[in-house]
């Protein structure tokens, strides 16, 4: 990072410490997340790249009033058998591999994000683990998360260069309190922010599926005390947040949804909609996800870990994916 982008960074970090954000800055929107937006005009000018089997002006007037849309059937099922398969792989010989995982266990604190490694097997086949991105080790996993008919629609509503952010997988409902985002996954730009709930099986009621309030993107944002962003110095806790939009989604009249889908359906939704993983009422029934987060390069142009180095990016359909510095090895070592 040369002299002047240090200092530019550092700037950025000050002006964020002293003068926090209270809302999306208006200047930097997303074009469909500013008022009024022309669907029609956008999609003449700028059409989908790929020949996609929905009808996108449908999903973009469902994203800008609701906040979501799902993809139905858009993913074959031999991608998704590929990619379940390095899965499974991964936690049957976690020993071979370098990855990060969380499980959010009580037996594990105060550490409960390792290296799978340092985790002991039958921990990582069970409940309340997060497997965090995969997708660098997995390439069936980067391409199910660059799938051509994802790509489109996320081209669409940032009209940019769109970049991975992260990815988890989940073989079970988190159960998860009601929360939003941007908060946490945060870039330099927070409303260029996506995220993608990818069904690698069909999605049963008992098995904690993920529920979330219809139009809550436009909620009026939580302040933890150090604005909209969560950090070590808020002084509002999450469980407050979580209480706020389960309060301000019913009275504000967003109703609540639960997401029944089937494998290879999407759900994608926006960085400020309000959702969380329900109960789990049938402790054997599996919720298997692969959840991935998307930015843009202008929000996000290095690894969200390391902003001061340049990073290493691979092309999948048009989407930047940038390799885990962390673990350089462990790059696309299933195929």
């Amino acid at each position: 990072m040369s002299i002047i982008q240090r200092i530019k960074r550092k700037t950025e970090v000050l002006k964020d410490k002293y003068f926090p954000l209270k809302e999306f800055d208006a200047a930097t929107l997303p074009w469909i997340d500013k008022p009024n937006p022309d669907i029609a005009g956008f999609l003449k000018k700028n059409p989908p790249r790929y020949d996609v089997p929905y009808d996108m002006a449908d999903k973009l007037r469902s994203w800008e009033q609701n906040g979501y849309v799902v993809l139905e059937k858009i993913i074959p099922e031999a991608m998704i058998d590929k990619f379940w398969g390095d899965f499974q792989e991964l936690v049957n010989n976690p020993d071979k591999y370098d990855l990060s995982v969380r499980i959010d266990l009580d037996e594990f604190k105060p550490n409960q994000e390792r290296n799978i490694k340092d985790f002991p097997k039958k921990a990582l086949q069970g409940k309340y683990v997060k497997i965090n991105d995969f997708h660098n080790s997995s390439v069936a996993g980067k391409k199910l998360m660059t799938h051509p008919y994802i790509v489109s629609f996320l081209e669409a509503i940032f009209n940019q260069k769109v970049v991975v952010m992260q990815s988890l997988v989940f073989m079970y409902g988190s159960q998860q309190p009601s929360h939003q985002d941007y908060p946490w996954v945060t870039a330099k730009i927070p409303s260029h922010l996506a995220a993608a709930w990818i069904a690698l099986e069909d999605i049963k009621i008992d098995s904690g599926p993920l529920y979330y309030y219809i139009g809550s993107h436009k909620m009026p944002k939580f302040n933890f005390g150090s604005g909209i962003l969560f950090k070590p110095d808020s002084t509002k806790s999450p469980l407050e947040f979580a209480d706020y939009l389960d309060k301000k989604g019913p009275e504000m009249n967003y109703p609540k949804e639960t997401l029944l889908i089937k494998k290879g359906d999407v759900l994608i939704w926006h960085s400020a909609l309000a959702h969380g993983g329900s109960m789990i009422t049938n402790p054997d029934q599996t919720r298997k996800s692969f959840v991935c987060h998307y930015s843009t390069e202008q929000a996000l142009p290095f690894h969200r870990n390391f902003p001061a180095q340049v990073p290493v990016k691979q092309d999948y359909n048009g989407i930047a994916i940038y390799n885990n510095p962390i673990f350089p090895q462990s790059e696309d070592v299933l195929k």
